[in-house]
C-alpha cells in the first residue's frame, strides 16, 4: 500500500505544496506551533474546524491568569469589581467591531448564549406585520442553503401571518432587476421584510457573495427587487468568519448572528448578534429581564427599557467572564498568525491541495474514488472557504455510507463530521433528495444526526472536513493515505490530465518629500520645541459671558504659582514653569494612559503604584522618558504615530466615553509589567477621533475636545483653599493620637491639578465663569468633586482615608475641590499661548454683586 501512497507524495510532497502555494504558514514551521500550542491533538488528525476550531494552550493560560490576578464582581453592581467587569466587557465590545472593521456608532454587540440564541432573539424582536386583505405583510426570505437555526425562525413567523419565501441560491441573481420595483407612497412601503443568507455554507463551504447584502437592501436583488417594503439583511457568518475577514463597513448587513467558539474554540456556549444601529430602533421585546429596565412597576403593567441597545437586550446577568476570555482569544489568535487574511490563504491552500488530490484519485478500473459537492473548482478564496464535502465511491460507482466512512476514520484517530450538517437545503440540492425522499427516509426510521447513512441504496447525508490556523499539511496527507488505504481497489490510479489542469490554474487569493509631524493637540513638534512663544493676544471679540473685569480686579494680584502636566494618565506630575497650549489644554497632558491586559485603563483607583511612574517631556528631542525605582528610564517618541502600520488601534473608555488609540509597543509593555507587577499596555490617544467635553453643556460652556483626562481640559486650584483644608487637617490632629502629617506642597500634589494659583480667598474660585491667564483666556466648566484618589499619596503610593474625610467637614458634607476650566482660544486663529508660572489670574465672577 506504500508504494501507491508514494506516488501521491511525488505530486504533492511538503515542499512542492509549498513552492505552489507560499502563504502556507504563519512564519514558522506548523509543526512548531503544534509543539508549542497544540500539543493535545499529537497523534490526531483533527479536520472539523467547522464544528468547532481548537484553542491554543496559551489563550486559556492567560484567561486563568486574568481571572487569578482580578477579581471581577457581577457587572449589574457598582463596586470597583463591578466596574472592572464593566469596563472590560464594554473593551472586549470595542475589540469584537473593531475586528469587523466597524464601530459602536454603526454597530452594537448582543451578547447572547449562542448563534442560535442570537438569531432566537431576532426572530422574537423582528418587527413581523402579519399579512391582511390590504397588504402581504412582512416576508421571511431565506436561502435555501441555510442552517437549520435560520429556517427555525419560521416557527415564529408562521404563527404571526408571515409569508416565506424560499430561495434557491440559482435565483438571488437570476431573477435580479436593473431598477427595483416601483416604490409608492403608502403603508406596504414601511413594511419589513427580512433576507437570510449564510456568508459561507456549513455543507460545501460556499462563499455568498457579500454584495447580496446592499443588493437586497437596494431592492435590486431578488427577493427584495419584487416585493416593495423596507429590506433588512441577515448575514449568517457563523461558518465564515472562523477562517474569512469580514468587514462590516463594506458590507453593512443589519443583523449578523456570530459564534466564538468557531473562532477561537473557546469559549463554548457564547455567541452574539451585531445589530445595525439604524436597524436596532424597530427590534421590539415582550420577555424583560433584570438590567434591562430603565423602569417598571410590580403592581402596574409599566415597563421602560433601557437606551443602550445591548443593555435593552441582554435579559440577567450575562456570562462576563467568558465575555473577557474573548480578550485573550482575540490577541493570541493574532499573535499567532498577524491577521484573518492570513488564515483564509493559509486554510484555502490547504482545502484546495485536498480537493485536488482527492478528485483525482480513481480506482484500479478508473472509476473516481470520491463524489465531491461542490460548486467550483477551489480556485478563488473569495469564493470557497476551508471546507470539503463529499462521499467515497466504490469501484462500481455505489456510494460508501458516510457512516461507515467515519467508523473507519476514528480507528485512524481522524476528526471529521458527517450527516447533513443541520443543512437539509444544501444537503438535498447537492444530493438530489426530494421532499418526497426526506419523508419517506422518516418513515424509514433516519431521524437527523443518526446513523442511517444509506436508504434504499441512496445515500441521507455526505461526510465533511474542514481546516483552522493550525492545521497542517501533514493532516491533508494524513487524510489522503487514509482513504487510499482504506476505500481504494487497488493498484491505485491518478487522473493525472485533471490533476495538470487543476495544478495549472493559479488560485485568486481574494482581496484582501519630509514633512512636519503633527502632535495629536494640533501643533507640529518642531514647533513645541521653542517655548519663546509670544502670547495669543487677546481680542476684545472673544466669545465669553461678559468682558472680565481687570480694572477691577488689578489692585488684588492673584498670579499662577504652579503648572503640573500628567503626560500619562494617573501617573506623576511633571512639574514646568512654562508650557505651550494646544486644543485639549496643556500639551501633551494625558496624552497617553496605561490599560490592562483587557484594554481597561488602569487608574490609582485600582493601581496605586502608579503616581510612582514618573513621566518627563523632553521638546528639545521630541520624547517622553518614563523613570521609576529599580527601572532603567525608557524613552518614546512624542510624533504622532497615527500612520505608523506596526502599531496597532485599539479601543478603551475613560469615564464613560469610547476613545481610539494606538498601541505604544512591546517595549514599553514589558517595562510597565515588570514595574507594576501586572500585564498591561502604553496607548495613545488618536489625533483623528476626538473625544467631545460634555461637562457644562447645560451652562452654556462652548464645546471643546479632550484629552485623555476624566471630564475637563485643564483642573485649577486654589492654595487659599488649600490651606483653609489644611489647617482643617491640622485642628483634628491635634485632638486624635494617630495621624497623618501634611505639607502644603503634598496636599497640593493629592489634588492633582494642571494649574495652581495664590488665590485672595479660600473657594472664591467656584464663584467664577471667566478666567485670564496671562494672554490666556478661560471658561469654568463646573466644580470638581473628589474621590477617593486624594487619599493617595502621591509620594509613596500609600491610602489613608484623612484628606477626603476632612474635605467633607471642612465643608459641611461637599466634596468639591478646585475648578474645571477649558481654553478659549482667539477667533480665527490656530495660534495658541503659552503658559508661564507668575503670570496674573483675573477672574469675573458669576455673580457680580459679589
Amino acid at each position: 500500500m506504500e508504494s501507491y501512497w508514494s506516488e501521491v507524495c511525488e505530486l504533492g510532497s511538503l515542499e512542492s505544496f509549498k513552492e505552489s502555494w507560499p502563504h502556507y504558514g504563519f512564519g514558522v514551521e506548523q509543526r512548531e506551533l503544534i509543539q508549542r500550542e497544540f500539543t493535545r491533538i499529537k497523534d490526531i488528525t483533527y479536520l472539523d474546524h467547522a464544528g468547532t476550531t481548537l484553542f491554543p494552550e496559551s489563550q486559556v493560560k492567560r484567561f486563568y491568569e486574568d481571572i487569578s490576578r482580578n477579581v471581577y464582581g457581577n457587572p449589574h453592581s457598582h463596586n470597583p469589581s463591578s466596574r472592572l467587569t464593566h469596563d472590560t466587557v464594554e473593551s472586549v465590545r470595542y475589540r469584537i467591531l473593531e475586528h469587523f472593521n466597524t464601530s459602536p456608532e454603526e454597530y452594537s454587540v448582543i451578547f447572547t448564549a449562542s448563534c442560535t440564541a442570537a438569531l432566537k432573539l431576532l426572530a422574537d424582536s423582528f418587527p413581523w406585520v402579519s399579512a391582511s386583505g390590504d397588504h402581504l405583510g412582512s416576508l421571511f426570505c431565506f436561502l435555501t442553503d441555510n442552517h437549520t437555526s435560520v429556517l427555525g425562525i419560521r416557527g415564529v413567523t408562521g404563527p404571526k401571518g408571515v409569508k416565506t419565501v424560499p430561495v434557491s441560491p440559482q435565483e438571488v441573481e437570476a431573477k435580479a432587476k436593473d431598477f427595483p420595483v416601483a416604490v409608492h407612497s403608502g403603508h406596504e412601503c414601511s413594511v419589513p421584510h427580512l433576507f437570510c443568507y449564510p456568508a459561507q455554507s456549513n455543507f460545501s463551504g460556499r462563499k455568498y457573495p457579500l454584495s447580496y447584502v446592499k443588493g437586497v437592501q437596494s431592492q435590486q436583488l431578488y427577493p427584495a427587487c419584487e416585493h416593495r417594503g423596507r429590506w433588512f439583511v441577515l448575514l449568517d457568518a457563523a461558518c465564515f468568519v472562523g477562517c474569512s475577514p469580514l468587514d462590516l463597513k463594506q458590507h453593512p448587513a443589519d443583523f449578523v448572528p456570530i459564534s466564538f467558539y468557531k473562532m477561537f474554540g473557546f469559549p463554548t456556549g457564547l455567541g452574539a448578534l451585531l445589530v445595525r444601529n439604524e436597524a436596532a430602533e424597530l427590534l421590539k421585546k415582550g420577555y424583560f429581564g433584570g438590567g434591562t429596565a430603565a423602569a417598571y412597576l410590580a403592581g402596574e403593567d409599566y415597563f421602560v427599557p433601557r437606551s443602550n441597545v445591548a443593555n435593552r437586550f441582554e435579559d440577567g446577568t450575562i456570562s462576563f467572564l467568558d465575555i473577557i476570555s474573548l480578550h485573550h482569544g482575540f490577541d493570541v489568535l493574532y499573535k499567532l498568525t498577524g491577521n484573518m487574511v492570513n488564515i483564509q490563504l493559509h486554510t484555502f491552500g490547504l482545502a484546495r491541495y485536498t480537493y485536488m488530490m482527492l478528485s483525482c484519485l480513481q480506482h484500479n478500473n478508473g472509476q473516481p474514488v470520491a463524489r465531491i459537492y461542490c460548486d467550483n473548482e477551489f480556485e478563488d478564496a473569495s469564493e470557497q472557504g476551508a471546507v470539503l464535502n463529499f462521499n467515497l465511491l466504490d469501484c462500481l460507482g455505489r456510494v460508501v455510507g458516510y457512516s461507515q466512512v467515519d467508523k473507519m476514520a476514528c480507528l485512524f484517530n481522524i476528526h471529521m463530521r458527517t450527516g447533513c450538517f443541520c443543512n437539509t437545503g444544501a444537503c438535498q440540492a447537492y444530493l438530489s433528495i426530494s421532499n418526497q425522499e426526506v419523508k419517506r427516509n422518516l418513515q424509514a426510521g433516519h431521524v437527523c444526526g443518526d446513523n442511517i447513512d444509506l436508504v434504499d441504496g441512496r445515500p441521507t447525508g455526505s461526510v465533511r472536513i474542514s481546516f483552522g490556523y493550525m492545521s497542517t499539511f501533514e493532516d491533508c496527507q494524513s487524510f489522503l493515505k487514509f482513504i487510499i488505504n482504506c476505500f481504494v481497489e487497488k493498484p491505485l490510479r491518478l487522473d493525472k490530465e485533471r490533476l495538470a489542469r487543476l495544478r495549472s490554474v493559479v488560485p485568486a487569493e481574494a482581496s484582501a518629500s519630509e514633512e512636519l509631524t503633527t502632535v495629536p493637540n494640533g501643533r507640529t513638534v518642531s514647533e513645541a520645541k521653542d517655548l519663546n512663544i509670544s502670547p495669543a493676544p487677546v481680542s476684545d471679540a472673544l466669545p465669553i459671558r461678559g468682558v472680565l473685569k481687570t480694572q477691577k480686579n488689578r489692585e488684588k494680584a492673584r498670579t499662577l504659582t504652579n503648572i503640573f502636566i500628567y503626560p500619562v494618565k494617573s501617573c506623576a506630575a511633571f512639574e514646568v514653569t512654562e508650557w505651550p497650549l494646544g486644543p485639549q489644554g496643556l500639551l501633551f497632558d494625558r496624552t497617553w494612559m496605561v490599560v490592562n491586559e483587557n484594554g481597561v485603563c488602569l487608574s490609582q483607583k485600582r493601581e496605586t503604584k502608579l503616581c510612582l511612574i514618573h513621566p518627563h517631556i523632553c521638546l528639545a528631542s521630541s520624547t517622553l522618558h518614563l523613570q521609576a525605582s529599580g527601572m532603567d528610564p525608557i524613552a518614546l517618541p512624542l510624533e504622532a504615530i497615527d500612520e505608523n502600520p506596526n502599531l496597532r488601534k485599539c479601543q478603551s473608555k475613560v469615564c464613560g466615553d469610547r476613545v481610539q488609540a494606538f498601541d505604544c509597543g512591546e517595549k514599553v509593555s514589558v517595562w510597565l509589567s515588570t514595574f507594576l507587577g501586572k500585564p498591561c499596555r502604553l496607548i495613545r490617544q488618536s489625533s483623528d477621533f476626538p473625544r467631545d467635553m460634555k461637562m457644562g453643556q447645560d451652562k452654556g460652556v462652548c464645546p471643546a475636545t479632550l484629552s485623555l483626562a476624566n471630564e475637563a481640559q485643564f483642573l485649577l486650584i486654589n492654595r487659599a483653599s488649600v490651606a483653609l483644608l489644611l489647617d482643617h487637617i491640622a485642628n483634628e490632629n491635634d485632638c486624635a493620637d494617630n495621624h497623618t502629617s501634611f505639607d502644603m506642597i503634598q496636599l497640593i500634589h493629592r489634588f492633582r491639578a494642571n494649574l495652581v494659583i495664590s488665590g485672595l480667598e479660600a473657594f472664591e474660585e467656584e464663584d467664577w465663569s471667566d478666567v485670564k491667564i496671562g494672554g490666556a483666556l478661560f471658561q469654568v466648566a463646573g466644580n470638581c468633586g473628589r474621590c477617593q484618589m486624594i487619599g493617595i499619596n502621591q509620594a509613596s503610593g500609600t491610602r489613608t482615608q484623612e484628606p477626603l474625610k476632612s474635605l467633607s467637614e471642612c465643608r459641611s458634607g461637599k466634596v468639591t475641590f478646585g475648578v474645571y476650566l477649558l481654553h478659549q482660544p482667539q477667533r480665527n486663529s490656530n495660534a495658541y499661548p503659552t503658559l508661564s508660572v507668575g503670570s496674573t489670574v483675573i477672574a469675573d465672577a458669576k455673580n457680580t454683586s459679589k
